[in-house]
């Protein structure tokens, strides 16, 4: 039977005896080739989990072997200071519900806090660094909070600047009513759950014809009102179909099993053919309206999977949108 134990224990010998060699190993070597490796800082105001100490794993075997490949693999480490996980840990803490309860307590006050809060678990980090073996300098770490980091970053965004790669734009991100912040994708992803939803099939009324509708669906029936847009794909095939009352009817060929009515197909298009066809808005609401809006356009992300092969497109609900 292989004894896994006794292998860990003859494994942390030889790190121990050669933990001088290890320490060279992860600074930078002038005489040799770089293979630059930049860890993206863990925060240490919880313990690491399974999934830190595997994406570890992950890294250190490819670092391991670009040295072993004769390069030079400095693996300076660093600590994340900054985020919501920081305050939400925080606010957990101090029993504040809101960012009104942040405020009335204090922001100074909760920013102290928070410069506490990060290095709370540092000694579990620093254990589970040691136990993988995972090679990296975490005697000399950059520190998010510290100012010499921060310039560095100000520094960093001038140079940019300076170059001509900074723009000014427009990004639509997800916002916490509660927090009052933004949230980056991967924070709203942490909280993911599978549910059911409503999900509604619409007739928009084409411009100037009589009794003739696109058949649109969305999950999303809420973000109606700021309808701009119905999304089509180019080379998805489309049918035009009348129904016994007499109404017509454009959606895809292969989703016309959503039809209950007895109906007929009347003709038969290509997505590119819908690109620019014009449509009556749903509710009067200038400020979603202008020359551009209210149009069939064509996107990469239609599909005839569900719903009818033509997507509602809202103006401020997503980045597609």
């Amino acid at each position: 039977m292989y004894d896994f134990k006794k292998v860990e224990g003859e494994a942390r010998a030889v790190w121990k005896k050669n933990k001088k060699d290890i320490d060279r190993a992860v600074q930078d070597n002038k005489k040799k080739k770089v293979f630059s490796f930049l860890e993206g800082p863990p925060t240490a105001n919880a313990p690491p989990g399974l999934h830190h100490l595997e994406v570890r794993t992950y890294k250190d075997i490819i670092n391991k072997f670009r040295f072993m490949q004769d390069f030079s693999v400095p693996r300076k480490g660093g600590w994340d200071c900054h985020g919501l996980p920081v305050e939400v840990q925080v606010e957990k803490q101090l029993g504040l519900k809101s960012k009104k309860e942040v405020v009335k307590y204090g922001i100074n006050k909760f920013i102290r806090h928070a410069r506490d809060s990060v290095f709370s678990n540092i000694k579990d980090w620093e254990e589970s660094t040691r136990e993988l073996n995972y090679w990296i300098d975490l005697e000399n770490p950059y520190v998010t909070l510290d100012n010499d980091y921060i310039e560095s970053v100000w520094w960093s965004l001038k140079e940019l600047y300076k170059k001509g790669f900074l723009y000014e734009g427009y990004k639509v991100v997800p916002f916490c009513p509660r927090c009052g912040t933004p949230l980056s994708s991967h924070e709203v992803a942490l909280g993911y759950k599978d549910i059911k939803e409503m999900s509604v099939y619409v007739a928009f009324k084409v411009k100037g014809k009589d009794n003739e509708y696109i058949l649109a669906w969305t999950t999303t029936p809420w973000t109606l009102p700021g309808n701009v847009a119905l999304a089509v794909g180019k080379d998805i095939d489309y049918v035009r179909v009348k129904l016994e009352n007499g109404e017509k009817l454009i959606l895809s060929k292969d989703r016309i099993n959503v039809l209950k009515d007895k109906h007929k197909i009347i003709g038969e298009l290509k997505g590119r053919d819908l690109v620019g066809l014009q449509y009556e808005p749903l509710y009067d609401i200038k400020e979603t309206q202008n020359e551009n809006s209210h149009k069939i356009i064509a996107a990469d992300f239609v599909s005839t999977e569900e719903g009818t092969g033509i997507v509602h497109t809202a103006v401020m609900y997503g980045e597609e949108d």
